[in-house]
Formats: structure tokens, sequence, C-alpha cells
């Protein structure tokens, strides 16, 4: 953009110049534009509240289930996604997005499935059409527990 100005009804004035390299000209676009804006309020605030070991099966040890109930301000989401990495939070291990319906409260309880003991960084971010927000937590599992 070369140039642009407002003129008295909020619109503005803007001058599009095109290099083109190849037959060395340019070109000029002269017009008006006009936008309004919408100010949504967004997902504010998640925050992690319980992570709860869930009790499995000696046939199904192998795998460890911990549910996380999560709050949330603002808006109300519709995704979650889980993201596991290693106790750095720098090199990730599973990424799960699911679809949510939230119709009051921003209460929900997330299930992930955790396939070998160890410490793990857990990013749980809620999302709508318009923001997202993350909340992170460590967590240890050990063989069908965690804490």
């Amino acid at each position: 953009t070369t140039g642009a100005s407002s003129n008295s009804d909020s619109s503005a004035t803007v001058e599009l110049v095109e290099d083109n390299p190849d037959e060395g000209c340019h070109i000029y676009r002269n017009g008006y534009y006009g936008t309004s804006i919408s100010v949504v309020e967004g997902i504010l605030e998640v925050n992690i509240i319980q992570m709860t070991s869930i009790q499995t099966t000696e046939s199904q040890a192998e795998n460890s289930l911990v549910d996380f109930v999560v709050t949330c301000q603002g808006s109300l989401p519709t995704d979650v996604c889980t993201a596991v990495s290693d106790p750095t939070c720098q090199v990730s291990k599973s990424v799960v997005c699911d679809p949510i319906i939230v119709t009051d409260e921003c209460l929900l309880t997330i299930r992930r499935t955790f396939e070998e003991p160890g410490t793990y960084c857990i990013n749980i971010t809620l999302g709508d059409d318009t923001s997202q927000a993350l909340a992170s937590a460590l967590i240890s599992v050990n063989g069908g527990e965690s804490s």
C-alpha cells in the first residue's frame, strides 16, 4: 500500500501498487472499502480442577485412564484438544481433539488413556469459533494410578 487517507464517512481510500518484474510495469488500483468489527467475549480462562485415576481390571492394566475435570470462564467451548507431551512440555506424544456440547455451565470431564507409566505434561485447550484458552498440568501415571 502506498497511501491511505480517511474520509469524513469513515471509509478509507487505498492505492495498491504491484510490481511486475518481468514487464517492468505497475498496476494501480483505487477504491473504497468499509468493514465492521464485532467484539466477542471468547473463552477467557480454563482451569483443571481435578485429575482422577480410573480403576481398571487387571486385563486393562497396561492402559491407565485418567479423568480431568475442567472449568472455564467466558463463552462456552465447542471443542476440546488434549496434548500429551514429555515432562518438559517440549516433545509431543499425542494430540486428541473432540467436539463437545456444553449447555449451561462450563464444567466438563475429559477422559484420556495413558499407555505406559511415566510423568507427562498435559495441555488442555478449549475452543470455539472465535477463541481458545489453555490449561496445563504435570501428571504422574503409575500403572493404573495417577498423582
